[in-house]
């Protein structure tokens, strides 16, 4: 008996000890990420590129 307690405290130090943790990141989240952004900015780019170039536009001709 005195053995499988022993096996059983081994097992649960092994598997509750701290692990050294992967610095790389996640990579496929920053990726998805990434291009969910690309696509909201061509998204917006395209639904609002009239106004925003009258906005320029006309801010650049109020410096002129």
């Amino acid at each position: 008996m005195e053995h499988i307690s022993l096996a059983m405290t081994r097992i649960c130090l092994v598997l509750l000890a701290p692990r050294r943790r992967d610095e790389r990141g996640d990579v496929p989240g920053w990726v998805m990420i990434t291009v969910m952004t690309a696509g909201l900015v061509a998204a917006i780019t395209a639904v609002a590129a009239p106004q925003l170039q009258s906005m320029l536009t006309s801010a650049l001709n109020q410096v002129k």
